[in-house]
């Protein structure tokens, strides 16, 4: 391959990669902007998300983010896969999108490529939170306990529905095994 096609093949593959790199959140889904790192530090119950790939037949998940010495966010993902009968567990990382007091992260589990985590709704005691992804394929329900209130459920349902999203698609997670 002479120079200009080497060029020109670097150049379009940095422009897919900062493409998909850039895409972190949908036009009107706006992260909180009053957020509280250090609050929301710790193990997250996953209540309730849009199924995908990496969580498919999960259930008992867990998130938890602890502080790195360089501010960036380590974050355990882990949960019991009922087809396979087997715990699952992945280690990524998160770093902010910008200023730490807005809840716009990005977080990566496979290398270089991060998507959109971005903490749209939590609640004045850090016990519940609403998380969008990049897109509207994305989006969980978190909390500190196993459950939410049927209030908590309601409000973050009607506000999720109110930005667009599906919340008929939600895959509402079991939590039989507390770990």
């Amino acid at each position: 391959m002479n120079t200009k096609k080497k060029v020109l093949f670097a150049t379009i593959l940095f422009g897919i990669v900062a493409a998909l790199s850039a895409e972190q959140a949908p036009k009107n889904v706006v992260p909180v902007q009053d957020f509280d790192l250090d609050k929301y530090l710790g193990k997250w119950y996953e209540i309730a998300r849009f199924d995908f790939r990496h969580e498919k037949d999960m259930d008992n998940v867990t998130a938890e983010y602890y502080l790195n010495e360089d501010g960036t966010v380590k974050v355990i993902n882990k949960g019991y896969d009922y087809v396979d009968g087997k715990w699952k567990e992945s280690t990524g990382k998160a770093k902010f999108q910008g200023p730490t007091t807005v809840g716009a992260l990005k977080v990566s589990f496979f290398g270089p490529f991060y998507s959109g985590y971005n903490v749209i709704a939590v609640d004045d005691f850090y016990t519940t939170a609403l998380v969008a992804g990049k897109n509207y394929d994305y989006l969980w329900i978190l909390s500190r306990e196993p459950t939410i209130s049927n209030e908590t459920r309601n409000a973050y349902l009607i506000y999720a529905d109110s930005l667009g999203y599906d919340t008929d698609k939600l895959v509402w997670v079991q939590h039989d095994y507390v770990n």
